[in-house]
């Protein structure tokens, strides 16, 4: 009888260590910026996508893309969802940083950042992107994507870059008062910002990004060893991201890929208001597009890492297809 109430404790053991080791949720740090496309991570962490693969997400926003990357390669994060640019690609090609899927695409009719004239901008002539030369344009940093979508930009409307004098703002909210401070006369800014600006009459829209440059604008990173250490940390973080990519593109996406509100747009708007602390009526004006499977436009990645090697901001045998881990990654089907 004794040896039978040993077993059966030692099984209730057993059992028990299971249980907890199936409950324990294992933190996941994701590090983001301040801008619609981030919904997918809000929809999985208010939904419990995020739980249900076992992760407690730690989410943290930052103010510019090359601080998200910076933290990602420390182990301060455990991904990055950030715009592309010379700083994740330098990583990149020193095998630090590996992309794992796309978060977010410039298209036509989606509103993810804008191009927006001062005042004084504005009342001396810039109406439009044709007017960018000779002028004052605040970026964020140098080879950073705001860098990257004036030489789109001027490259399109066959404006002379050695004519603009670019400023280094170093940060979203820091663009955001060199355009209201008139201390620029022209910026991008994400969706969040530049519909704010606009709203209180401290800036002017000339155009929306999506519509007039599309590119791959947004990726998910992670660490080299990460990818390698913690493959079903990743594995679950993909799943659960995907989760929330689909609420959030069927939300505001019609069938044909165009802009068009779902029936439950208002519900996966609310979410993202909350998180970003901003009115869901604004917002509603500033939606990105999300791609439903996290897909990237790879084609369009190497076209940026070809660019910023001309510019001699990342080195001239970087490998882009290297930095691309096919294990995670979902190219687009036009790829």
């Amino acid at each position: 009888m004794r040896r039978r109430f040993i077993v059966l404790a030692l099984g209730s053991g057993v059992l028990l260590a299971c249980a907890t080791d199936v409950t324990r949720a294992d933190m996941i740090k994701i590090g983001i910026g301040p801008v619609t496309a981030a919904g997918p991570i809000f929809i999985a962490e208010d939904r419990g996508y995020f739980k249900a693969e076992g992760l407690e997400p730690q989410v943290t926003s930052f103010d510019a893309a090359q601080t998200t990357v910076q933290g990602v390669v420390a182990g301060d994060l455990d991904v990055g969802a950030t715009a592309a640019s010379a700083a994740a690609y330098n990583l990149g090609a020193k095998g630090a940083l590996k992309i794992i899927g796309g978060q977010s695409r410039e298209v036509p009719g989606f509103n993810g950042s804008a191009f927006l004239a001062s005042d004084h901008g504005w009342d001396t002539g810039l109406r439009s992107l044709k007017d960018l030369g000779n002028r004052t344009v605040g970026i964020v940093q140098a080879g950073g994507p705001i860098h990257y979508e004036v030489q789109l930009a001027a490259d399109k409307y066959k404006v002379d870059m050695a004519t603009l004098r670019l400023v280094a703002l170093q940060s979203l909210p820091n663009m955001a008062t060199a355009l209201a401070g008139n201390q620029v006369d022209a910026g991008i800014e994400v969706n969040t910002l530049a519909l704010k600006l606009s709203g209180e009459n401290k800036a002017h829209i000339l155009g929306w990004v999506g519509d007039e440059i599309p590119w791959q604008n947004a990726l998910l990173f992670a660490g080299s060893k990460t990818v390698d250490q913690k493959r079903p940390l990743i594995e679950a973080f993909l799943r659960a991201f995907k989760r929330g990519a689909r609420d959030y593109h069927d939300a505001f996406t019609g069938p044909d890929g165009k802009r068009r509100d779902g029936p439950t747009a208002n519900e996966v708007l609310t979410i993202i208001a909350v998180h970003l602390n901003q009115p869901a009526a604004q917002l509603a004006l500033g939606i990105s597009y999300v791609d439903p499977t996290a897909a990237i436009d790879v084609q369009d990645v190497m076209h940026q890492i070809a660019w910023f090697k001309s510019q001699k901001m990342i080195p001239a045998d970087a490998d882009g297809e290297a930095m691309i881990d096919r294990r995670y990654v979902v190219p687009l089907l036009s790829n």
